[in-house]
């Protein structure tokens, strides 16, 4: 029962305290970890990184905000087009961040947010079972080639990133008990690099390009915590922002990065369009999980979602459920009905 459904990551509400007590009170019995909702600033992904961790950096230069809105600054873009562009400055090699554990903000932010999930655990308002949930984006997702005009430059931030990245880890790792601690990758760039579908980068070396950043950081999740992976099609200027012809190239990454992972990994999350025809499921088949939980997610446009789970079920039999992504960029007043399509969902599936 506690593997049946998998929040992603992001719930719109104002606190993390709102977020535990309504998802987390309504579907833990459900869930093997919680997240805190990546409430205010990260809502919006990989633009909280853009303007608090890349704007302002010394060695780089901000070429692009997006467009105002009635004449006051906006920090999240409408779409890719509106989005944030820097290049880095002449003479730079490689870009480095300082304060190293604290600098992109997700150590600091899982601390507090624990503090919180611990308190409502001890006082009964979420189930004893549940983990807390640390989802933070890739290092190719966070920083993808279309926010330098000049592709060379994200080579000379990336590394300095990932080193950010891995010390965020360290200190996650040593603020919050293992055993209590699921930590997930989420993977936009990556998805669409497998299908060829990043420009400017061609389909050959697309393995070596993203499963080289996991190989860094991937041995750095303890052991006793949870592994996930999000593999992600995209929700900037509206869902799906990519829309593959089928699963084949996301399972192929899938399988990849499984393999790569050198521990287990606990769950992947594999979003499903509206789609429940075969041509487009029928690569589910091919899926090598070793062991980890596979969510799909199918908890969208309810009236269809019957249709989805049992074509799916033709390829994969069995498998998880969770929403196509997470839900930032969706109006906070629509929250309880997404909540609403959750249990729907669940009851329709028996669990």
């Amino acid at each position: 029962m506690a593997e049946d459904i998998l929040l992603v990551g992001s719930i719109p509400l104002d606190t993390v305290e709102d977020v535990f007590r309504s998802f987390g009170g309504s579907l833990g019995n459900a869930l093997a970890a919680m997240p805190d909702g990546e409430v205010g600033p990260r809502r919006h992904w990989i633009s909280r990184v853009h303007y608090q961790v890349l704007n302002g950096h010394p060695e780089l230069e901000t070429v692009r905000w997006p467009q105002p809105e009635n004449g006051a600054e906006r920090l999240h873009p409408r779409n890719a087009a509106d989005s944030y562009l820097f290049k880095v400055r002449p003479g730079v090699a490689r870009v480095r961040f300082g304060d190293p554990g604290w600098r992109l903000g997700y150590a600091r932010d899982a601390v507090n947010s624990y503090f919180v999930f611990k308190t409502l655990r001890e006082e009964g308002a979420l189930p004893k079972h549940l983990r807390f949930q640390v989802s933070m984006p890739s290092v190719n997702s966070a920083l993808p080639p279309r926010i330098f005009p000049d592709t060379a430059d994200a080579a000379k931030v990336r590394p300095g990133y990932t080193d950010a990245l891995a010390a965020e880890i360290g200190t996650i790792a040593a603020k919050i008990p293992h055993d209590d601690l699921a930590i997930q990758w989420d993977c936009a760039t990556e998805v669409q690099d497998f299908d060829g579908a990043v420009p400017g980068l061609p389909a050959e070396g697309a393995i070596e390009r993203n499963l080289d950043q996991f190989r860094r950081l991937t041995p750095l999740v303890p052991e006793k915590a949870l592994l996930g992976y999000h593999f992600c099609f995209g929700t900037l200027g509206g869902w799906p922002r990519f829309s593959p012809v089928d699963l084949s190239a996301t399972v192929k990454l899938a399988n990849a990065v499984i393999d790569m992972s050198g521990r287990k990994v606990d769950w992947i999350h594999i979003p499903v369009l509206d789609r429940a025809d075969e041509t487009f499921l029928a690569p589910l088949r091919d899926l090598r999980p070793r062991g980890a939980r596979v969510y799909l997610g199918v908890v969208h446009n309810m009236e269809r979602f019957a249709a989805r789970v049992a074509a799916a079920r033709k390829f994969l039999p069995e498998f998880g459920l969770a929403a196509y992504c997470g839900f930032g960029r969706i109006p906070p007043a629509d929250i309880p009905a997404v909540l609403a399509e959750h249990l729907t969902a669940l009851k329709a599936a028996g669990r």
